[in-house]
């Protein structure tokens, strides 16, 4: 599941107080984690994105959220405003081909919505890189993608640096790319680079199910063990469609209940996706399973991994049964709806499609998180490092209501696939619920208890 087929398509013109406002009609991606809704075009760069209430009131009105929004929405003012916004930390994002504009297009996001400079930005490419073309829907796709993944981890840890590591080779579904990901997960640990990876991408686990597959699982899996050896958290997006995912051919969708990879790594911290329903400010109304306009979270069981120690012990009676004894996933969720969606600043499409697009899909909730977790390394004063143990410790005690919200409506059936629902405590579709941390500074921290 990668970003490899966005396009950008027809577009309709309308008009919100100063701004030019682009609409895109919307489409679902196949095997894609990100969604765009919207072009929102500024006659320069000191224009300021709109504003929520602005794109509720547009012709096509749907929520558009802004840093501060969401920072509220999910609790985590308490944390920021009390400094703790990952100072000291690094956070890795993985992509193929990057953004040539990333740079410039971040300076100018955080100066739209008041945010300072990350202390270091780094786009590091050491398989090399490939020249960029704007009328290549693969790397516009994953243009798009990048931009996702570190405006809006720094968006949630403004204190961190970032580096983005960038491979020459699109991953789309199977092997293909995969192996080149896993060279620059190396090269990050090799040099020391963050202690958090971010991974917006993957692939149905079917599609790794001949020799090559399982091989790069294997070496995939060795690394992420290693990983939690060295105190890294790595997290990944559980993908766009629902319980449904595509065959080789990016295209035709299993008739079966899916999932991807890696998310469904027992040794990765898997965030599904929900839809956010929050006020202009960000004060929070409730959340569901997402599941509209031909897109889902991600969720179900695995096929490849048996049902891991920390499952085993630690979910209730009432639902191992549902995992068949295996891994079952996502671990946490995120906002992810395009339609309750957020704004993105990019200007690789050229100058006259400069500007702010509505964006959604799980891809967004991997580099949130990971920008949380930089603010909690801070706040703990070490790396958290795997989370899954501590994450089902803290849930199966009934602790989860001091750091998070339990979503209970919806399901992710899609693409006549039988899918899952949500409902008390953990469940296979957005795991033990989103973040809530707005009393966090007022009580003990047991993320580093879990025992």
């Amino acid at each position: 599941m990668n970003p490899h087929s966005i396009s950008v398509g027809k577009t309709l013109k309308m008009a919100i107080a100063t701004a030019a406002i682009l609409l895109l009609t919307a489409q679902a991606f196949a095997a894609s984690h990100i969604r765009v809704l919207g072009l929102v075009k500024h006659g320069d760069e000191v224009t300021p994105p709109p504003t929520d209430a602005e794109c509720r009131s547009s012709l096509y009105p749907s929520p558009c959220y802004s840093p501060q929004e969401m920072r509220n929405a999910y609790g985590l003012d308490s944390l920021i405003d009390a400094g703790f916004v990952g100072k000291g930390e690094t956070i890795v994002i993985i992509d193929s081909y990057g953004s040539p504009t990333i740079t410039a297009d971040l300076k100018t996001f955080d100066k739209a919505y008041g945010l300072p400079d990350p202390p270091s930005f780094k786009v590091l490419s050491p398989l090399g890189t490939v020249p960029f073309d704007p009328n290549d829907s693969t790397q516009t796709g994953w243009a798009f993608e990048a931009t996702l993944d570190v405006e809006w981890a720094h968006a949630i840890a403004p204190g961190a640096s970032i580096v983005l590591l960038t491979s020459p080779v699109a991953e789309t579904e199977g092997v293909q790319g995969l192996p080149q990901f896993l060279a620059l997960e190396k090269y990050a640990l090799d040099h020391h680079l963050g202690k958090i990876i971010s991974q917006s991408w993957g692939a149905t686990e079917n599609t790794l199910f001949d020799t090559a597959g399982r091989q790069v699982v294997k070496e995939f899996e060795d690394f992420y063990k290693y990983a939690s050896t060295k105190q890294v958290t790595v997290l990944a997006s559980s993908g766009d469609s629902g319980s449904s995912n595509t065959e080789l051919d990016g295209v035709t969708y299993y008739t079966f209940p899916t999932v991807g990879y890696p998310a469904s790594s027992p040794w990765v911290t898997a965030v599904g996706g929900t839809s956010l329903y929050a006020s202009t400010s960000g004060q929070y109304s409730y959340e569901l399973v997402w599941n509209e306009q031909g897109g889902a979270g991600g969720g179900g069981t695995s096929q490849i991994f048996q049902e891991p120690d920390y499952q085993v012990a630690l979910l209730p009676s009432s639902v191992n049964p549902l995992l068949n004894g295996m891994r079952g996933l996502p671990d946490v969720s995120y906002n992810a709806d395009p339609y309750t969606g957020i704004l993105v600043y990019l200007s690789f499409l050229g100058s006259d499609n400069a500007g702010y697009y509505e964006i959604g899909g799980t891809s967004e909730g991997s580099p949130q998180w990971a920008g949380i977790v930089a603010d909690l390394n801070q706040y703990a004063r070490q790396p958290l490092g795997f989370l899954n143990r501590v994450l089902y410790s803290v849930g199966s005690r009934g602790l989860l209501p001091k750091y998070g919200r339990d979503i209970t409506l919806g399901g992710n059936g899609l693409n006549n696939v039988p899918g899952y629902y949500a409902g008390p405590g953990w469940d296979l579709t957005t795991g033990w619920g989103t973040p809530d941390f707005r009393n966090v500074m007022k009580q003990k921290f047991d993320l580093l208890a879990p025992n």
